[in-house]
């Protein structure tokens, strides 16, 4: 039963999410992270800065409701190392949020 409310309240939360991103919430999709520098830092301010809010951690993570290309790569959520995908979720615990496969984020690791 547990695993039924918590997929359910991933899935509303993923829906709030994906609402977000097409409604216009302009969030930080560059710089990419491509350096250690780079995600330190970005992990640094979703530390101090988000916290427990949604908002401030999809900006200052970047996310966006596409799959970015940067380098000639493309960056869906799904072929990043963070990503469950049983569960449609993010694993990086400065995160910890439901996703959708074509979703980005600067934070992206193969």
């Amino acid at each position: 039963m547990a695993d039924r409310a918590s997929s359910a309240e991933d899935d509303a939360l993923r829906a709030e999410i994906g609402s977000k991103l097409a409604g216009g919430l302009e969030t930080e999709a560059h710089p990419r992270a491509e350096t250690s520098e780079l995600v330190n830092q970005i992990v640094g301010r979703l530390k101090s800065e988000a916290g427990g809010d949604l908002e401030a951690k999809l900006v200052i993570a970047g996310f966006t409701d596409h799959t970015i290309t940067a380098d000639d790569l493309e960056q869906p959520c799904e072929t990043c190392m963070y990503y469950l995908v049983h569960r449609k979720f993010c694993d990086l615990p400065e995160l910890m949020l439901p996703v959708e496969p074509h979703w980005s984020c600067r934070l992206w690791r193969i």
